[in-house]
């Protein structure tokens, strides 16, 4: 069971992902062939030449990109609590002024500017924790590194000591000392890397900063918190600290082909259960070349932010709800102590809940804090059973959050007897 002793990270529930970098500008496509696979792989999976990739930083110029409104958008409107910044992804472009390599976006563009640092610091304006993810394996630009050749399944290692020593320890130095208040890095892809190297990279990272936190994919079980895979979320509840990588549409990094994004209640819904299990969930935006997030990417972040921000009581500083006998459809739980939080995302007459054997202080609705009338009685099988009227403009509704008070500390959720 990981647990990170960083208790900013057990509350904060909600974080944003920005996979953001060269491929942004093949968005997807590569002289007429349309990738069917995540976008930001594009230069592994069509094989691109090193130097004709290389070439795409010269037209790498976001300019309407401003860290300022983007992360007082992601804050106020979208409810997130931490970021957390493509680096350096496989790709082996820097996102920040790096000194180890000329192959970042201060140097080889004509943007110029450090996208970290200006996220950094809008970061410490609005109180939003900020992070990175660094591919610490795998680096398509560096020979030396590891990479994944589709074609015979095998795993491609030269002289992995050089490109760990000479730029993935060096530019990790780079990132913990010259930015301030970084408070995760998030690793990925610890390929063919052994238990020692994972332990030494660790050892490096806590040296430097000892109360940055680590992902689970700095490999062998050397991280923090436990990292699922992308978009997988565990069935039941899990002890310790965990955290959902995941998309709003199919891929990462910026595909213009890809339209497929989620319902907004469908994210909600997975943001619940996964906060109702004990989770975090780290949301992905892929912004376009030009610094933009898709429109329709933005549209379904806002209907979700709004949930969020209008019930935060619910969701941030919450724990595990633990194993509540029925699954009862669009009806997710959190809780805190002498609250439990029924989170109704479908229309419904009344509020039914078998088999929890709580007394009642209380119930309101959380956005609005308005009374509603409540009572714990039993049912004609004889079941322990939780009963909350609804006023009559809650009853067509859906995506509201209505709040028990408990007289005991912990939800009673009674085992279902024949």
């Amino acid at each position: 069971m990981a647990k990170t002793r960083q208790q900013w990270f057990d509350d904060a529930k909600y974080g944003l992902f920005i996979h953001w970098g060269l491929y942004s500008i093949l968005a997807g496509e590569y002289k007429g062939r349309k990738t069917d696979r995540i976008a930001e792989w594009i230069e592994n999976n069509f094989d691109i030449p090193v130097e004709e990739y290389e070439k795409l930083a010269e037209q790498f110029n976001p300019t309407q990109f401003n860290a300022d409104a983007f992360v007082k958008r992601a804050k106020e409107q979208w409810g997130v609590k931490y970021i957390v910044l493509t680096a350096k992804h496989h790709e082996g472009f820097a996102m920040y002024d790096s000194k180890v390599s000329d192959f970042n976006v201060v140097k080889a563009t004509p943007y110029g500017k450090d996208i970290l640092k200006d996220l950094q610091l809008a970061c410490e304006k609005y109180d939003v924790r900020m992070g990175f993810y660094y591919s610490q394996a795998q680096d398509w630009d560096d020979d030396n590194a590891y990479k994944k050749d589709y074609e015979d399944k095998n795993e491609w290692k030269p002289e992995f000591r050089t490109y760990f020593d000479e730029k993935c320890k060096p530019q990790l130095k780079e990132l913990l000392e010259n930015y301030d208040n970084i408070s995760l890095i998030w690793f990925d892809t610890p390929m063919g890397m052994t238990a020692d190297e994972a332990q030494e990279l660790r050892d490096w990272v806590k040296g430097i900063k000892p109360d940055c936190i680590i992902s689970g994919r700095i490999g062998h079980q050397k991280g923090d918190y436990m990292t699922t895979g992308d978009n997988f979320i565990p069935r039941l509840p899990y002890d310790g600290d965990w955290e959902v990588p995941a998309t709003v549409n199919d891929t990462w990094g910026y595909n213009k082909y890809d339209t497929n994004w989620k319902n907004p209640d469908d994210i909600l819904n997975l943001l619940l259960k996964i906060v109702g299990r004990g989770g975090n969930y780290l949301l992905n935006v892929g912004p376009m070349a030009d610094g933009t997030v898709p429109e329709a990417c933005v549209e379904v972040m806002n209907e979700v932010g709004k949930y969020v921000t209008e019930n935060a009581e619910a969701i941030y500083g919450t724990k595990n709800v633990g194993i509540y006998p029925y699954e009862i459809p669009s009806i997710e739980f959190t809780k805190r102590p002498h609250k439990l939080y029924v989170h109704v995302l479908a229309p419904r007459y009344r509020v039914e809940l078998l088999n929890i054997g709580n007394q009642l202080k209380g119930a309101y609705v959380v956005s609005t804090g308005e009374k509603l009338p409540c009572r714990a009685l039993k049912c004609c099988e004889g079941n322990s059973m939780i009963e909350v009227e609804l006023p009559e403009k809650l009853q067509g509704a859906k995506n509201y959050c209505v709040c028990l008070e408990l007289e005991e500390e912990e939800p009673i959720f009674e085992a279902i007897i024949d």
